[in-house]
């Protein structure tokens, strides 16, 4: 039987592939998790590279979105919108989505549950309202603005439920996604008060500084041996204490009203804000991740109509085949509401 280290840099050919995207595990890549590499600059050059790529393609989209937005991206790292959905027409919506029936799927991690309905053409077509704000000029230019690319982001009905059993949720740890910025946009249908699990963020902490690099190349260059199961798959953990150090101030907690959108550069630190168990949260929830080191903003072959409503569909059922070599952490949980 071969060796498993030979069998493990069988696999140098696709992990030196990956560098060229967005792959971030330290883990599972020889190279990415490379010690040598990482004291070489591997890692840092990684982050550099797309922060100025990601720059390039933000300048490109700017002037399609309202300039007191781009100033708050600039200085924040997020962007927020109250009442997104006309006052009028926002209970039909939510009243709409909170009594729609879908294929559910969920994900358990620590003591929270997170349950998600993709937001497919049926779905769009029940609702007109959902329709009409995911075809609005503000969502299409905010989200795509924050991700940096031209694309229609994956859109989702989403839930958050404490249940107050179990090790605490890891998503309440201060952390970045990735090494690059992506987005993440949350328009919530209920309010959200300080105890019940706001969206947090460190303001400016998305900006490419050479302290934020620093600290980036650092922690790399510990792993994979060091940090926490999170962080070695590439989604970097931070203490509050070591903010001071990066020039970055304490992160805010967004406790909003209802109808307040929040798009996010998720590069940034970020995590879910303290609650108490029990603790219920239900939103719109979009997401959108590209290639960092493509320089283009458009040219998206899985966003035209007819493609990028399906998308999730697709991905769930081909993670289903694929569960015993890649996992499939998002259990379906059958056709019902979302809360």
């Amino acid at each position: 039987m071969p060796d498993k280290s030979v069998l493990r840099w069988a696999k140098a050919p696709l992990w030196l592939l990956q560098i060229a995207t967005g792959a971030k595990n330290f883990e599972k890549n020889g190279l990415i998790g490379s010690k040598a590499l990482n004291r070489a600059g591997l890692h840092r050059a990684r982050v550099r590279l797309a922060a100025r790529l990601a720059a390039r393609r933000r300048r490109r989209l700017a002037c399609a979105l309202p300039r007191d937005l781009v100033a708050d991206f600039a200085r924040d790292g997020f962007i927020v919108i109250e009442n997104a959905v006309p006052t009028g027409e926002f209970p039909t919506l939510r009243d709409a989505i909170l009594s729609y029936e879908a294929e559910v799927r969920e994900m358990v991690q620590g003591d929270t549950v997170t349950r998600r309905m993709a937001i497919d053409r049926d779905m769009r077509a029940a609702i007109p309202a959902l329709d009409r704000f995911l075809s609005s000029p503000l969502w299409k230019a905010a989200t795509r603005y924050v991700a940096s690319f031209d694309r229609e982001p994956l859109n989702y009905i989403q839930a958050i439920v404490r249940s107050g059993k179990g090790a605490p949720d890891p998503q309440t740890n201060l952390h970045s996604d990735t090494f690059h910025s992506s987005m993440k946009a949350w328009l919530f249908l209920k309010d959200v008060a300080e105890d019940e699990g706001p969206f947090t963020y460190v303001p400016g902490s998305n900006r490419p500084t050479n302290r934020r690099i620093a600290w980036d190349d650092a922690t790399a260059q510990r792993l994979p041996d060091g940090g926490d199961r999170l962080t070695r798959r590439g989604s970097f953990r931070i203490e509050e204490s070591e903010l001071e150090d990066l020039g970055l101030p304490a992160p805010r907690r967004l406790a909003v009203k209802a109808n307040t959108l929040v798009i996010a550069d998720t590069y940034g630190f970020h995590a879910r804000g303290p609650s108490a168990p029990g603790m219920e949260r239900v939103e719109i929830w979009a997401y959108s991740r590209s290639n960092p080191f493509l320089p283009f903003t458009g040219f998206d072959l899985t966003g035209g109509d007819g493609i990028a409503d399906r998308r999730i569909g697709w991905l769930w059922a081909s993670r289903d085949r694929l569960k015993r070599w890649v996992g499939q952490p998002w259990k379906h949980v059958g056709r019902r509401k979302i809360l």
